[in-house]
């Protein structure tokens, strides 16, 4: 005999349980929930007929989610941009304006990393591109082996989180309470405060760094500097107009209204393919890119919706034997009220990234935690949202997608389990020591750890861009009746600017 409280802890073991047996996690959620699901219908907490809101949900909330479209053609436009020679040349570009600058590769690679990261949308394309091109330039330049790889996996992972990344899609299709949602639209405005801090905050540690240890960070040789002049700042803009332009077509559209994720996903794949056709030159096999493009796009689109299916699965279950209840309970009691639940959430979903990938946290322990973030965050945004009940839920659903956003950067960097530091270590030459890569992340993470702090004590940084609606004004009813009236005026004052109803107790003849 088991207890209806004890099922919801029960069913997270199981599902770890299930993942250490080897499982793919997105069969191990369709497992873990359907074993438990006969266990709760042994005991009678729900039947068999519950179950049907899994295939509903499925065809309703996965298959027929036209949000879930924008993440196929961000990921064929990443796949483009990737092997068409744009980050070649923007990389040999900026390396050249700030070559004579002691730590002037640092600075290229960390700007380069933002503006790729607005146009492409994945880590792996961006930390294998950057790492083939740049790594051997500054072995040769000798910069300090763990700086180089530190901050060209740093800057890879950037774009996690400047817009359009496919976290934020992801995160905003998860973000749905009955109090609010976070739209994707709100993701990408509140982004862009963070992203840029986060990029000055790698600048800032560059400047620092060469100031302490010049030696590490040298300039470039004279030797080296062949451009100069407007043809320097020519090969500048030619790599960074067509990188405004596919900003546009995607970021724009969207921030304007003009169009919706999925229709500015489809322009940008659109212009990702007008533009590797304009420099098919430089593209030995254009159509075997593509076609590579097209099968990189459906692999990930295919894994991105059987994990869907899966967490579909177990949610249901969850939800049957009062896991959110379970969930919101156990948070909301936390001690230090929203502060204790930002820190006690974002520890946790630190320790997950070094096991599970983000769309699996996503998928998972986002739509559990988002009732709560509602509940303790929306008083805090209240002021800042004019007293708006409705949108001060939806700019704490933001605020706390943004947050969570920024934590889940560190899982593609701390050791020993960082994506990006496996994709760094397979592309870097031999003589490149694993233990310089891990070493060399650990201050990066630190920084973006620092990050996470600043966005969780300053909501303004996510919230400020967001749209601030009028306050909901609630007008006064005022009895004018003899006696309730002359003490009413003795003792009360009323607002002169506000609306006010009158209501007669008597009939006027």
């Amino acid at each position: 005999m088991i207890s209806l409280e004890w099922m919801p802890p029960l069913m997270f073991g199981g599902l770890v349980i299930f993942m250490l047996i080897g499982f793919p996690v997105a069969f191990s959620l369709m497992a873990a929930g359907l074993f438990f699901s006969l266990i709760a219908m042994s005991e009678g907490f729900f039947g068999m007929a519950f179950l049907q809101a899994i295939p509903q949900r499925i065809f309703g909330s996965v298959l027929a989610n036209d949000l879930l479209l924008a993440i196929p053609f961000f990921t064929f436009m990443g796949a483009i941009l990737e092997r068409c020679g744009l980050a070649e040349e923007m990389l040999d570009s900026m390396g050249q304006l700030f070559g004579r600058v002691r730590g002037g590769l640092g600075y290229s690679v960390i700007i380069v990393g933002f503006i790729l990261g607005a146009i492409t949308g994945t880590v792996a394309a961006q930390v294998i591109a950057m790492a083939m091109i740049s790594l051997p330039v500054m072995m040769r330049y000798g910069y300090n082996m763990r700086y180089a790889t530190g901050v060209l996996a740093a800057s890879g992972t950037i774009t996690q989180l400047v817009p359009p990344s496919l976290v934020l899609i992801v995160l905003a299709d998860q973000l749905k309470t009955q109090s609010g949602s976070a739209d994707v639209g709100s993701m990408y405005l509140g982004a862009w405060g963070p992203s840029l801090l986060q990029i000055a905050l790698f600048a800032l540690y560059t400047f620092f760094l060469a100031r302490i240890r010049p030696g590490d960070l040298p300039p470039a040789p004279e030797g080296e500097l062949t451009l100069k002049g407007w043809s320097l700042w020519k090969k500048c803009l030619l790599g960074i107009i067509p990188s405004a332009v596919l900003i546009f077509l995607v970021l724009g559209t969207i921030m304007t209204g003009i169009a919706t994720p999925t229709e500015s996903g489809a322009m940008g794949a659109m212009g990702a393919l007008l533009l590797a056709w304009i420099r098919r030159a430089n593209i030995p096999n254009l159509k075997g890119l593509i076609r590579e493009a097209y099968q990189n796009t459906m692999r990930i689109t295919a894994m991105v919706v059987f994990i869907l299916i899966g967490s579909t699965c177990f949610s249901v279950v969850f939800q049957g034997v009062d896991g959110g209840r379970w969930v919101e309970e156990l948070f909301s009691s936390l001690p230090g009220g929203w502060i204790g639940f930002l820190i006690v959430v974002n520890l946790f979903v630190f320790f997950l990234a070094f096991f599970l990938d983000f769309f699996e946290i996503a998928f998972i322990v986002v739509p559990l935690l988002a009732p709560v973030a509602v509940k303790l965050l929306s008083p805090v945004l209240l002021d800042s949202m004019n007293g708006n009940p409705q949108a001060a839920a939806s700019a704490a659903l933001v605020w706390f997608g943004v947050m969570l956003c920024v934590n889940m950067q560190t899982s593609f960097m701390h050791p020993p389990f960082g994506f990006a530091l496996f994709y760094l270590r397979g592309v870097a030459p031999k003589e490149v020591k694993s233990g310089d890569i891990y070493w060399g992340a650990l201050p990066w993470v630190g920084l973006q750890l620092i990050m996470v702090v600043v966005v969780m004590a300053f909501p303004a940084l996510v919230t400020t861009l967001l749209d601030k609606p009028a306050a909901i004004v609630q007008s006064q009813d005022f009895n004018f009746t003899g006696e309730e009236n002359k003490s009413d005026n003795s003792t009360s004052k009323v607002d002169e600017d506000g609306p006010v109803s009158f209501q007669l107790d008597k009939s006027v003849k």
